[in-house]
């Protein structure tokens, strides 16, 4: 699991890239054609890993209901989130990581529901779950580096 925790804090930090890099305008552009933008895809990274191993363990997770439904699966941005929100999202990046590795490493995840994604993916473990995630958050990086083309 040390290489998956790895994978996931360096890509982790690609995405904080974009953030340090890119205006709240920029962030919130969503460029014609497309149907995302920047800051959703992050928001949505953060969103897609707390379901893929908290809920899925049966445990809370540890993002807002609001930030849940602005960021799910199936939503879409609207172009306003502020810059009081992209700090918080650039918070959460790295200290959902961390409280995931020390969950992990305390033996809190005790039960996995199995769930079949979108694209076909059969999660039937934590561990399975957790190196989706890593895909998962790939192709939202690849999102970003095709919306980056755009502005």
């Amino acid at each position: 699991m040390e290489t998956t925790f790895t994978i996931w804090q360096t890509g982790r930090g690609l995405f904080k890239n974009f953030l340090d890099n890119y205006s709240l305008e920029q962030l919130n552009t969503i460029p014609d054609g497309l149907t995302t933008n920047l800051i959703w895809n992050v928001g949505h990274i953060i969103v897609s890993q707390q379901k893929l191993v908290y809920a899925l363990s049966g445990l809370p997770m540890h993002i807002s209901d609001s930030f849940f439904e602005k960021y799910q699966n199936g939503s879409r941005p609207d172009g306003k989130t502020t810059q009081a929100e992209v700090d918080e999202i650039k918070s959460l990046l790295f200290n959902i990581v961390e409280k995931t590795k020390s969950d992990f490493e305390a033996g809190v995840f005790k039960e996995f529901h199995p769930y079949q994604t979108k694209t076909g993916f059969y999660l039937g473990t934590l561990n399975e779950a957790m190196e989706f995630n890593n895909y998962h958050e790939g192709i939202h990086l690849g999102i970003m580096m095709s919306i980056k083309k755009f502005l």
